[in-house]
């Protein structure tokens, strides 16, 4: 079958174009179906922010790296001990692209995002097919598209990145980076109750949509003074909950500073490997007491992801998509940042 894969590593944006990365299709053989596996026809697969980081070699310099996992399709086949969902051919269907084996210890101590046993089968989502595992595969609800579907698993993160931070209505929440995840978790965070929701975000457009989500505040951190905006916004305590997922190391130094005393900072996106922060202990560990985390993946999430995508507005995140075969071009729209999200369409399910 075909599927996109990364077949240069290098920046996709390189000015030298002789340095540049490059995704194109390859053939890739699937392993055959499990019996605890599901075959799915793949609808759409979204793009992540994550992919041109592969692309650069993030996850290894080896080639090629097949791509995609934010998926939605329709159920083709049922290995013969697939039942314990109920599942049924022509279920629509999206997924957990990560298998956890259930049985090693971080499994068994409720942090399945440390597996050790996670199987390394490759399940590339940009593919005419995928065949997961039972566990992996959620049915949507009615009423989800399949090109709505797809953003399960970005929702996924935002669920997570609200489990996280622990928010209880009534407190005061920023988020800084208006993309994808962003806005999803700015949704997910209006609807457990946040108050003095802003957005930090330095393209207006993103604003806009921030507002439109339902953000009662923005910052443009390039024409303001954050830390004064914020301390405008919150009365001068600062926010109780300030979520980075921005990955810019421009943005992630100021966000202690506009933490409550109290506090949770979320670092909740892909920075550059080695990238090294200042920080002042004193301040903003004895003194404020600030609770500092990060996300990696989204245990335990899927679940209640599924319960939320028919209340969560999707509508932005699914306007362009492009054929598996103009997958390169896709890729460039990515970059432009002119669109929230740009989806591969793999086979025509609609």
């Amino acid at each position: 079958m075909k599927t996109a894969a990364v077949t240069k590593i290098g920046n996709l944006r390189d000015p030298d174009i002789s340095k540049r990365g490059k995704i194109e299709l390859i053939d890739f053989e699937p392993h055959e179906l499990g019996d605890e596996d599901v075959k799915i026809k793949v609808a759409y697969c979204a793009i992540c922010g994550s992919d041109p980081h592969t692309a650069e070699g993030s996850f290894g310099p080896h080639v090629p790296q097949p791509l995609g996992h934010e998926i939605s399709g329709v159920i083709e086949a049922l290995g013969k001990n697939a039942t314990k969902k109920g599942f049924k051919i022509g279920d629509h269907v999206a997924g957990n692209f990560l298998q956890f084996c259930g049985t090693c210890y971080y499994c068994q101590n409720g942090q399945q995002n440390f597996c050790r046993s996670m199987p390394r089968r490759q399940n590339p989502g940009m593919s005419d097919h995928v065949m997961w595992h039972e566990s992996q595969v959620y049915k949507l609800p009615d009423g989800v598209s399949l090109r709505q579907g797809c953003i399960l698993e970005p929702l996924s993160v935002a669920v997570r990145a609200a489990d996280k931070v622990s928010a209880k209505a009534g407190q005061r929440i920023a988020i800084s980076g208006g993309g994808p995840i962003g806005q999803l978790i700015l949704q997910v965070l209006r609807l457990q109750g946040a108050t003095s929701l802003t957005m930090i975000e330095p393209i207006a457009q993103r604003r806009e949509l921030a507002t439109k989500f339902g953000a009662q505040y923005v910052i443009d951190p390039v024409a303001q003074n954050v830390e004064e905006e914020a301390m405008r916004i919150t009365d001068g305590f600062g926010f109780d909950i300030v979520c980075d997922v921005s990955g810019a190391p421009a943005a992630v130094g100021a966000l202690p500073a506009i933490t409550a005393k109290g506090g949770t900072l979320l670092y909740g996106a892909m920075y550059p490997v080695g990238y090294m922060m200042p920080f002042d202990l004193f301040t903003y560990m004895y003194r404020n007491e600030l609770t500092i985390t990060g996300l990696f993946l989204s245990p335990y999430t899927f679940p209640r992801a599924v319960q939320l995508i028919p209340h969560i507005d999707l509508a932005p995140f699914i306007e362009k998509a492009f054929p598996l075969d103009q997958v390169a071009e896709a890729f460039d729209v990515h970059l432009s940042g002119e669109y929230l999200k740009v989806l591969i369409r793999c086979n025509d399910l609609d």
